[in-house]
């Protein structure tokens, strides 16, 4: 089985205001590659929702609502999302983990 994955408006801004954070992260300790290296972890571990999104944490009472795990160095980051049908799912919001909670 395959899923479309599809990123919404409110996932899209997540992840700019990530690359945000860490470019600016990157620039106070010198490690430039930083923000490359996380929307990388992201990317990849995003692939999972194309094969098997069912094997993702459930995030709520519907079973359809489910987070994805990404590490990344000593934490990493979530990224919340529901499988719409048997063919699509959607990423409605991405977090670092060491957020209270999605924006």
């Amino acid at each position: 089985m395959s899923f479309s994955v599809r990123l919404t408006r409110e996932a899209l801004e997540d992840l700019q205001r990530l690359e945000e954070f860490l470019v600016e992260t990157a620039i106070q300790h010198g490690d430039f590659d930083l923000p490359l290296r996380a929307l990388d972890a992201i990317q990849q571990e995003m692939r999972i929702l194309e094969t098997n999104p069912y094997t993702c944490r459930r995030a709520g009472s519907n079973p359809l609502e489910r987070e994805l795990v990404i590490p990344f160095g000593g934490s990493g980051y979530v990224a919340l999302f529901e499988i719409l049908s048997e063919h699509e799912v959607a990423v409605s919001a991405i977090r670092h983990q060491r957020e209270d909670d999605y924006h």
